[in-house]
């Protein structure tokens, strides 16, 4: 992995982390050149196989993502101009879509007015894989556009499981203090513990950890929680 890697590790040593330490140690193991994404990442008890099971969801995060985040929106007429007001990157209907089913995708969310959804539908294979397709229960589908582009403007991050129950988002950057990276990642475990579903049987939060762009993870104690989030 290289020497860097080979120190970073060293440094993190065995054992479990409690979230604050394992926040602040990230300044001290990341080790690329450039203002780093930073990582967490959560293994559920789920089986996401299962509709019932399925978690999914969105949080504002106290201290934002630490990075511009191109938003496009699909709108017309009168929600179109609220749109632009709003400080969207780009805002349409036919042209956008022309233009990714032309394999353009330079943007980061998208956002849809319900109306449209018949349309947009259409960039399923497109905007799925990607995790791009507006949705209802992450409030990108909705007619307060002003409201959802702000949010995602303040630090709005969308999570959902994958295949092998894991969750990943993006909780802030390297330059970011042990303090906000601790507040970030506070506020996305309290989201998705919110997101429990019902059909889950046993321990929720299996094993969490933390990691900065090519470093390593940073396992966290998941029993060093608070209470209520341990569960």
């Amino acid at each position: 992995m290289g020497k860097k890697y080979d120190a970073a590790l060293k440094e993190i040593g065995q054992g479990l982390y409690e979230l604050k330490d394992a926040c602040d140690l990230i300044k001290k193991t990341h080790y690329a050149k450039f203002d780093a994404s930073v990582d967490l990442a959560m293994v559920l008890g789920v089986d996401p196989k299962h509709s019932d099971q399925m978690v999914r969801g969105s949080v504002v995060l106290p201290h934002g993502v630490g990075k511009k985040v191109r938003i496009l929106v699909f709108a017309k007429g009168e929600k179109e101009k609220e749109a632009s007001d709003a400080g969207a990157d780009y805002v349409g209907l036919d042209d956008l879509v022309e233009k990714i089913q032309s394999g353009w995708t330079d943007f980061d969310r998208v956002v849809a007015t319900p109306d449209l959804m018949g349309v947009v539908g259409r960039l399923g294979k497109v905007l799925g894989p990607r995790g791009l397709m507006p949705n209802p229960k992450t409030g990108t589908v909705t007619f307060e556009l002003a409201k959802a582009i702000n949010e995602i403007q303040k630090g709005k991050v969308e999570f959902r499981v994958e295949k092998a129950g894991i969750i990943h988002v993006a909780i802030g950057r390297s330059s970011f203090t042990g303090e906000q990276l601790f507040e970030n990642a506070t506020a996305v475990i309290d989201a998705v513990i919110r997101q429990k579903p019902s059909a889950a049987k046993g321990k929720y939060l299996k094993a969490i950890s933390i990691s900065s762009t090519m470093g390593p993870g940073i396992p966290v104690d998941a029993a060093s929680l608070r209470p209520e989030m341990a569960a």
